[in-house]
Order: C-alpha cells, then structure tokens, then sequence
C-alpha cells in the first residue's frame, strides 16, 4: 500500500479532514480525498504568493461543504478572502501561511462558518492598509472557530474580529504590534484557554462603539508582556480590556508583566471579574471604572501594581459593586506616569453602591482602602477586612456631601499613621476614627475594628 492509499484510508474511514486538491486538466485544483503535498497546485515552500490556488480551493470547499487541509510547509498569502463556508485545518506547528505583502493577509466578511485549526499565521510583520486592524480579520461572521492556531508577527492586531460570534481556543497570539486579540461588537464570543504574549498595546480587548449587551467570556488565558507603545495613561498597555461591554465574564487568567492594568473595565456593567492571578501590573491591578453599574470583583489575587483594585468615578455613574475575597500584596506606589492626588499606593478604591468584604491587603505604601474621594460616596459597607503594614489603613471622606458609609470589624496592623483616618480630598482631616469614633461625622458608622 502506497503512502497515498493509506492516508486516503485512515482519514475516509475517521472523517477527520475529508479536504482537498487535485489539478485538472485545465491546471486547477478540484477537491477529492486527502492530499498529498503535490496535489495542491502549490508549492508550499514557494517564495510567490500561493493564494490564488488556496483561494479557489476554499471557494470550492465552501460550496461543496467540505475542508480543507494544508500539510506541513511555509505558504505565502496575501488578501485571502475567507468564504462564505470556511474550513482550514493545517499540521499544529508545522503549516504556516506567511503574509507576503499587500493590504490585508486573511479576512472574511458575513461568513457562515469559519473553522481554522491548526495553522500557523505569520504576518511577518508587515504592514497592513490602514484601515485594516489585524493579519485575521472577520467581520460579521457566525460559527467562528479558531483553534490550536498560532498567530504571530502582525503589523497591527493579531485577531481582529468585529461583530462575530463563536470561540477562540488553545491558540497563542504573539508580538502584535497593537492588540493580540482586538474584539469588537461580539455577539456572544468565547476567548478561553489561549496565550498571549509580547504584544505592543493589548492583550486581549473586548470593546464596543457604544455600551451594550456582549456577554463575552474570558477565561483560563495566559497573558503577558503587554506594553503601551503609542502611550496614553490607561487605553494602551492593559491585559485584558473591557470598554463598554457588559455582561462580559473574565475567570482564572494568569496575566503577568502589563505596562499598565492586568484587568481594566470601561464603562462595562455587569462585569465579573473572579479568580484571576495578577502580578506586576504597571498601574493597577483590577480597574472598573466611568460609567458602570455593576462589578462583581472576586476572589483575585494581585501581586505587584502602583494600586490593587480601584472601582470609581461615582462622578461619572459608577456605581453598584461588590469587591471580596481578594488577595492585594506588594505594591509600589509607583506608576508609569505622575498622579493626580493623592497618587497611587491604595489597596482598594471604592466609592458607591459597594460592599467590600474579607479582602486581604498586605502592604500598600499609601492607603490599604480608599473609600469616596471629596463628595464621591455613597452607601458603602467595609467590613470583615484584613490590612496590613499600610500607613493608614481606611481613608474615608469627610467633605461635606457625602453619603454614608460603614466602616466596622476590620483587623487593621500596622497602620502608623491611624487606622481609619478622615480625609478632605487629599488632605488629612480627623484622628484615628477607629480609636475615637466618629462623632462629629454623622455619615460615618466606625466600630469593632481590631486596630494592631
């Protein structure tokens, strides 16, 4: 039996990849059983732009509902336009599609199905048309699949997927010149199980043109390297990103080594930010920020930022959260830009609607809990917390204005410069509440801490 023969054999009789190619008598290739390397129509180690023949291959799969499978070797493709039926599948490692120039590499536009497994995409990093924003871009597609893909070298993006629905999986994104993943508009996408790493201004971005139900799902990815090459204070440089999506879920991602915020979420509500193991974020830890209404943040660690986790601007409608079980260590009080008052170093940042329980703070150079900032408070509960070596435990406003908080059952150590101490904006304004009580101060309820 023939190598042909066998392959034939062994892949018809586990319908695994029924794809792809021979050449007819006109030069082109027509689908039949599984390939052999000659029978593509293209010479896989090839310096010239083998799309054309890889383009008509898929064309025709499409409409014969069939996939196509690529063997090992380096393919060069420029502008490939996916199919309305699209099924890739290539050797994990060993099939590599290399971009050689020109506006885009891959993208599809209103596909039913687009499966790709397998591959390796190498932008090479080349640039793309300007209005192009990944080497993959999909654009209102459904049945979206990628899978055990490596992405690597885009002149922009890595995957650029607007208003699409499916999964990401098992696939690594690496040094993107912007985003490794850059999700807009989903309409119900799963990004879990991946890596993505060494990338110029995101990680993973999950964002909207305007605020909306999403429902993306965000898990168990490793993320890392993450940088803010075209600067800004906050909208480069994060892990993972969350802009005015809601309903989005992010759980158990390990992501390490951001210029700025491992989990940062913009005007998202609903958001769930649970299980996550942060270190060495250049500004904060967790971000849930603006206009929310919202955020349930959770059973996180972080370990190494300028502030733990910050859930803010009450001043902007943020608001509705609940901030518990969570580790914060290891601060710095040093970030990738100068502060506005008071600067960073808090632990933990809350300012309405919030309760904020059995979270544990181990070493914040400023603040171990900031609660409101000037008027910006509202019906906040601190209770059951552990805060150790910061100089003040629990800074709370006192300005006038505003709303109540409580503040009791804490175990406060080390706290040299009081344990629950006043504040009129940035400014010092009471002794140590924990000791003295809060009268004069009827918007505050302080009690039962244990101060050490």
């Amino acid at each position: 039996m023939d190598r042909r023969s066998f392959l034939a054999g062994a892949f018809g009789a586990a319908a695994a990849v029924p794809a792809v190619a021979a050449v007819n008598a006109a030069g082109q290739p027509e689908i039949r059983g599984t390939p052999d390397r000659a029978d593509l129509g293209i010479d896989p180690f090839s310096k010239t732009d083998g799309g054309a023949n890889l383009q008509h291959l898929l064309d025709m799969a499409s409409g014969d509902e069939r996939q196509v499978f690529l063997p090992p070797g380096v393919f060069v493709v420029s502008e490939l336009r996916l199919p309305a039926r699209t099924r890739l599948a290539g050797v994990p490692g060993a099939t590599r599609l290399i971009f050689g120039g020109g506006e885009f590499m891959i993208a599809g536009e209103r596909a039913e199905i687009v499966e790709l497994a397998g591959l390796t995409i190498d932008g090479a990093d080349l640039p793309l048309d300007p209005s192009i924003p990944g080497i993959l871009h999909l654009a209102g597609c459904n049945g979206v699949s990628i899978d055990n893909c490596t992405i690597t070298s885009s002149g922009a993006s890595g995957l650029a997927f607007d208003r699409c629905e499916g999964r990401i999986t098992r696939s690594t994104v690496r040094a993107a010149a912007h985003a490794g993943m850059r999700i807009v508009e989903a309409r119900g996408m799963s990004i879990t199980d991946n890596v993505v790493d060494d990338c110029g201004n995101g990680g993973i971005l999950v964002w909207r043109w305007t605020e909306g139900e999403d429902g993306t799902i965000v898990t168990g990815n490793r993320v890392s390297n993450i940088g803010a090459r075209d600067g800004g204070t906050g909208a480069n440089g994060n892990g993972i990103n969350v802009f005015r999506a809601d309903g989005v879920i992010v759980a158990n991602n390990r992501i390490t080594d951001c210029a700025f915020t491992s989990i940062r979420a913009n005007s998202a509500s609903n958001v769930q930010i649970t299980g996550n193991n942060c270190r060495g974020a250049g500004e904060v830890g967790i971000y849930s920020e603006f206009a929310f209404e919202g955020a349930l943040i959770a059973n996180n660690i972080v370990d190494g930022a300028a502030t733990g986790i910050s859930v803010v601007n009450f001043n902007d409608g943020g608001r509705i959260a609940v901030i518990s079980g969570n580790i914060v260590r290891n601060l710095t009080g040093v970030g990738p830009y100068q502060p506005e008052a008071p600067g960073f170093g808090t632990g933990i940042a809350i300012e309405a609607d919030a309760a904020v329980t059995g979270n544990v703070i181990d070493g914040a150079p400023l603040f171990g809990m900031a609660i409101g900032w000037g008027p910006y408070l509202r019906d906040v509960s601190v209770t059951g917390n552990v805060i150790r070596r910061a100089p003040v435990g629990v800074a709370v406003t006192v300005v006038d204005g505003a709303g109540a908080a409580v503040i009791s059952d804490n175990l406060i150590s080390g706290a040299g410069d009081g344990a629950v101490v006043g504040m009129r904006w940035a400014e010092t304004a009471t002794g140590d509440l924990a000791l003295t009580g809060a009268r004069g101060y009827p918007h505050l309820q302080v009690e039962r801490n244990r101060v050490s």
